[in-house]
């Protein structure tokens, strides 16, 4: 039986659900629930949660406007968004099995995309991990290699990719 959700702006109040489903989806990769407060402080805009008919959450989305080509380091506090930033960075991606093969990932990441480009940005960028390369490939995302990033994407995993999807305005 298939499941009805829809995404909507997430809450504050969210947030407790969001740490139990990142320790879920992402284990190898624990953030703060500070991390998530700050991120949805700075960037309300782009944090979404994926909510069935009863209200129980099923996934998560976080990102915000961050530099092309910079990762923020895994359980870090942003600080501010730096002025002028004309990329959108995809931070946290999360479903539960039972939201997953809906469409509803491909969905909020169309809305994202939109929301970047009505703010200005002309990119989306992410790290993308747990061999879901080909997922962000889908969504018309391509691996981007920068030597830079090199020991940042090690703090991830040996597979991590960073990826860059440009945006039409």
């Amino acid at each position: 039986m298939t499941r009805e959700m829809a995404w909507r702006r997430m809450a504050p109040a969210d947030l407790p659900a969001v740490m139990e489903i990142a320790a879920v989806v992402h284990p190898d990769y624990p953030e703060d629930e500070a991390v998530f407060a700050e991120r949805l402080r700075l960037a309300p805009a782009g944090c979404h949660v994926l909510a069935d008919l009863a209200g129980a959450l099923l996934g998560y989305l976080v990102s915000h406007p961050w530099p092309a080509g910079a990762v923020p380091a895994l359980n870090s506090l942003l600080g501010a968004i730096p002025p002028g930033t004309v990329n959108w960075y995809i931070h946290d991606l999360a479903l539960l099995p039972q939201g997953r093969g809906t469409g509803s990932a491909g969905h909020i990441i169309a809305w994202i995309a939109g929301e970047a480009v009505r703010r200005g940005c002309s990119s989306l960028a992410l790290v993308a991990v747990n061999d879901s390369t080909g997922f962000w490939q889908r969504q018309g995302f391509h691996a981007v290699h920068d030597p830079a990033l090199d020991r940042k994407l090690a703090s991830y995993d040996d597979a991590a990719r960073y990826m860059r999807r440009d945006l039409q305005g």
